[in-house]
């Protein structure tokens, strides 16, 4: 699918705004705090109901404004399609609505007829350079994008972590809490197998597409498995900090740099622009994954990134916008000197 026309209302610091999309490339050019990256998250918004910079969904929200609006024209050969997503602040939370077509749909049916999309922006490194949080959450936002059920087992996970959690810091005696406790444990364990089992098949499709342009890359998996046995190995210590200490709210992903036999832990040795590639290879492999789990050319955005790549990443990021509609953020104009095929341009 192509998106062809974004409308906004009250969204982020548009008012009443509406842009047209290039089926190649459009180049968004302004200076910093214009409000570029707001219509890339907009675009990301619209198709997958979530942003992608928001600690809280009323951010989305004009300052304000109690009700805002996304919407986008689609074309799909001679087909047309209108997906809007209405918000409105209801209490301390958001309510939104999904329409296709000016009909309303549940989330489920709205997600499995849009298109997808790939977001590079350079907020994303944290995922090479941050903490193993910043890895499980970008595996588990990932995932969550084409499979539902992971995104409820999350939820599910997630929230009797906390009610467990609870238990053990209020625990006086326990034996009395041991049958309210071993129910836990086992929802747990249920919910976090699927967890467990589908970020393995993740990594495993990674390490089957280890090259890079002449770089080769993998990726490791440490399980921390939520199970009766390892139940057992931290029971008493579990019982002196008052917390659960074992689970996938614990596992990490370990990319490596395979150079001539030498594995390199890019997270701790790799220099800035290893990293950068090592971004690049776990973007390349989701346009890859896409591609082979739903036959569809995702959409691809680039959130201001050629101020942080060298001729050698740029090259490899202009090689991509080829084969896909692709829509960057920049604040170099002479960026556009170097891409060669038919694109668009709004000014803000």
């Amino acid at each position: 699918m192509i998106l062809k026309k974004i409308l906004f209302k009250n969204w982020r610091t548009f008012t009443k705004e509406s842009f047209n999309f290039n089926p190649f490339l459009t180049v968004i050019i302004g200076e910093n705090a214009k409000g570029k990256t707001n219509l890339l998250e907009g675009i990301y918004f619209l198709i997958t109901g979530s942003g992608f910079r928001e600690k809280k969904e009323e951010e989305l929200i004009l300052f304000n404004k109690e009700k805002a609006s996304v919407e986008g024209e689609f074309v799909t050969g001679e087909e047309k399609f209108l997906f809007q997503i209405f918000l409105e602040k209801k209490g301390n939370g958001i309510e939104k609505k999904y329409f296709i077509n000016k009909a309303a749909k549940p989330y489920r049916l709205y997600h499995q007829q849009q298109t997808k999309v790939i977001l590079f922006s350079p907020y994303q490194l944290e995922i090479i350079s941050g903490s193993p949080q910043n890895r499980r959450l970008y595996f588990d936002k990932l995932i969550s994008s084409f499979d539902l059920q992971y995104k409820k087992y999350l939820s599910n996970y997630e929230n009797a972590l906390k009610r467990r959690n609870k238990i053990l810091q209020e625990i006086k005696e326990p034996e009395k809490m041991k049958e309210e406790i071993m129910f836990w444990d086992n929802y747990l364990q249920e919910q976090g197998k699927y967890i467990t089992e589908k970020r393995e098949q993740y990594v495993n499709f990674l390490n089957q597409h280890p090259q890079l342009d002449d770089k080769f890359f993998f990726i490791t998996y440490a399980k921390n498995e939520f199970n009766l046995k390892n139940l057992e190995k931290v029971h008493q210590e579990e019982l002196r900090l008052r917390q659960t200490l074992i689970g996938p709210q614990r596992d990490d992903f370990q990319i490596y740099l395979d150079k001539s036999g030498f594995k390199k832990n890019v997270h701790l040795f790799a220099s800035r622009s290893e990293e950068r590639l090592s971004l690049l290879w776990l973007k390349m492999n989701e346009i890859n994954f896409f591609e082979k789990k739903f036959g569809i050319k995702p959409i691809v955005l680039f959130d201001d990134i050629f101020s942080e790549f060298d001729f050698f990443h740029k090259r490899l990021v202009l090689d991509l916008i080829k084969k896909y509609q692709t829509i960057i953020t920049t604040t170099e104009i002479e960026v556009l000197d170097l891409i060669k095929i038919p694109k668009s341009i709004i000014k803000l």
